[in-house]
């Protein structure tokens, strides 16, 4: 199960700890944990819903094709650039409604992919949703704090440079 679900929170970290770097809130804090880990639990669910019936409708081949989306997905994340990530982050700091909505589909893209396979996994789904949940909710709180206090400890830094002659 760990091996299933820690990875998932790489990106949810990675993302909120630039947040963080850029400065938010108490309230904005708690409002893109909750809802990094509505999106983060509820995309496993969608992509069981739409992987289990085209499991049963393509019967031996779903091994390979669930195997096939998350190499494929793996391969997508890995060449996505960075100024495309830079350009998400900006966005995701003003984000509201619609706009939120998109953003957090698009931090739990891998939750989709594994979503997808966890029938063909075999494992208990409800178990699976819960602990990629916590995970979520931990690793964003994490990574808002650390990128807040990264980012106030530079700009110390930074201060006190310019001040020294």
């Amino acid at each position: 199960m760990i091996a299933l679900v820690a990875p998932l929170g790489l990106d949810t970290f990675a993302v909120s700890a630039a947040l963080g770097a850029r400065g938010v809130t108490s309230g904005h804090r708690w409002r893109i944990s909750v809802l990094f880990t509505g999106f983060e639990a509820g995309m496993p669910l969608i992509g069981l819903a739409l992987g289990a019936p085209l499991g049963r409708a393509i019967g031996g081949a779903a091994d390979y094709l669930a195997i096939a989306v998350l190499l494929a997905f793996g391969a997508y994340t890995l060449l996505a650039s960075e100024a495309a990530e830079e350009a998400r982050i900006d966005r995701m700091t003003q984000a509201r409604g619609f706009g939120a909505l998109v953003l957090g589909v698009s931090i739990s893209l891998d939750e989709l992919a594994i979503g997808f396979s966890l029938g063909l996994l075999r494992v208990p789904v409800p178990l699976v949703i819960v602990l990629i949940a916590v995970q979520a909710f931990v690793v964003t709180q994490l990574g808002l704090r650390l990128g807040d206090r990264l980012s106030e400890h530079l700009r110390e830094a930074q201060n006190g440079s310019q001040a020294q002659p």
